[in-house]
């Protein structure tokens, strides 16, 4: 069962729209963008929406009534066009991981998240799947709250924005329906290969000087005597 409804999350109007708690909508507006989807306004369902041309398309919805009310627009939408929440895609910040990363799973806890506390209960369910995108935690004695509703420094948005980039890359095979596919390819952190170090030169060895042979001290002793013991052999010996 693939992906029929892809919902960003976030708070409409420009004082927000670069803000941390609007990182649903940076993925969806720029995956509308890719695609050449038009956003409209839409009254009946109080949200931006959007879809691709093919009749059989994924329906796209940013809902403009703040995010504690996020949920009224995705019940509507989902009601009038018969889409399960297994079939259902949220798209939020998430405050558990650095900027960086983006995770996927289906149902589980909401961690205080008021968008996606409006959708459960409008829902009736917390099967939805959601692709959580990481801003980060705030500093000690700062409140989620206000955290979440400031622009983040130039090295955050850049790791935030290299999360979006590779969801995007997965995006398609989430609507597909694999799941599991994407969730293997998403979780997987990439390491830069080792270097490698070049192969060292042993240095020559050097071969032992040759041992020298020991004099034979003992065999040049003994020439004198041999020649006495051959003397007196032939001359006889003295009594």
């Amino acid at each position: 069962m693939g992906i029929r409804l892809i919902v960003g999350l976030g708070n409409p109007g420009q004082e927000y729209e670069r803000t941390r708690h609007n990182a649903g909508f940076w993925l969806v507006e720029r995956y509308a963008t890719q695609h050449n989807i038009v956003l409209r306004k839409d009254g009946k369902f109080q949200a931006l929406v959007g879809r691709p041309a093919a009749t059989d398309g994924v329906w796209l919805l940013l809902p403009q009534t703040f995010m504690n009310v996020s949920g009224r627009p995705v019940q509507m939408l989902a009601g009038f066009f018969k889409i399960k929440p297994e079939e259902i895609l949220v798209i939020h910040d998430e405050l558990d991981f650095p900027p960086g990363t983006a995770r996927l799973k289906q149902g589980g806890g909401i961690a205080g998240h008021n968008g996606l506390k409006d959708i459960s209960q409008r829902l009736a369910t917390h099967d939805y799947w959601r692709l959580r995108i990481g801003v980060g935690k705030p500093p000690p004695g700062r409140e989620g709250a206000d955290y979440v509703l400031e622009r983040p420094p130039a090295e955050e948005k850049t790791a935030i924005d290299a999360a979006i980039d590779k969801s995007l890359e997965l995006l398609p095979q989430m609507i597909a329906g694999d799941m599991q596919g994407a969730m293997n390819k998403l979780h997987t952190d990439e390491k830069p290969p080792a270097k490698k170090e070049p192969p060292s030169k042993e240095p020559a060895k050097k071969e032992p000087p040759a041992k020298k042979e020991p004099e034979k001290k003992a065999e040049a002793a003994s020439e004198p005597a041999k020649k006495e013991g051959l003397l007196s052999g032939l001359f006889g010996r003295k009594k």
